[in-house]
């Protein structure tokens, strides 16, 4: 396929969530654009999950279902079944955000190593919840990571070449290393100035999140330094206790 007409390998992982697996894949096997290729692997469900999806086998590339390690796991085996010239990862319960997204994507600009845009977030049941507290930026490149995941994976459309397995040591933020060494290797990136795609809000317990935030700053220090990463790290509280301010009032 030519640069023109990219072929978008899009990857949903799924482990026991058939409340959110078919909206996931019909916002995918919906899309306008033709040169899509589409891989789930599941890690073995026991819900209902690989019934759903059976049901739409004939208009998958791949489909995998076996026991694995773990979300980062699963995420890089279906890196090594893609053979498209970009990858999306839309994850079960996540959205791409409207039927015509992925041609305008690529109708935004030719042959960019990145396409990111904004993400919406909603509920287990598709409803929305607003726009991210990361705005995505107007401009950006791997050191914007430095104050926050300003992007999410689900809205970066990024090219084969810039990407390799995510690191296993990361339980929970690995997907921020993966978009970082991605993003140094880019030498173009394009805003495509819209939503892209919908991202489900999921419950988090207390000590996961703990260990989600210790991870990222561990990957922060490795890429930006120790001490800028504190510095961030110490102007954080007052810039969400202001982002509160402004939120609240916009919605008084």
């Amino acid at each position: 396929m030519t640069d023109i007409n990219p072929v978008l390998s899009v990857i949903t992982v799924v482990y026991n969530n058939v409340q959110g697996i078919e909206r996931t894949m019909l916002s995918v096997l919906n899309q306008t654009y033709p040169h899509i290729e589409y891989i789930i692997v599941d890690g073995k469900s026991d819900d209902g999950t690989v019934e759903v999806i059976s049901k739409y086998n004939d208009r998958l590339a791949q489909f995998v279902s076996e026991k694995d390690k773990g979300i980062y796991y699963a995420m890089s085996k279906g890196l090594t079944l893609m053979s498209g010239d970009y990858v999306l990862f839309m994850n079960s319960g996540d959205e791409i955000y409207a039927p015509d997204t992925v041609a305008r994507v690529f109708a935004s600009a030719h042959g960019a190593d990145i396409y990111y845009g904004e993400t919406e977030m909603i509920n287990a049941r598709g409803e929305s919840l607003g726009r991210r507290r990361h705005k995505a930026p107007k401009k950006f490149n791997w050191r914007g990571f430095q104050y926050g995941m300003s992007v999410s994976h689900q809205a970066m459309y990024i090219k084969y070449g810039l990407i390799g397995p995510f690191d296993k040591k990361y339980k929970l933020s690995a997907d921020i290393d993966w978009i970082i060494r991605a993003a140094k290797k880019a030498y173009k990136i394009v805003n495509t100035n819209m939503y892209v795609a919908k991202y489900e809000v999921g419950g988090m317990s207390k000590k996961r999140h703990l260990r989600s935030l210790y991870e990222r700053f561990m990957i922060m220090c490795r890429y930006y330094g120790i001490i800028p990463t504190l510095f961030y790290h110490l102007i954080m509280p007052f810039k969400l206790i202001a982002y509160y301010i402004v939120h609240r009032r916009t919605n008084d």
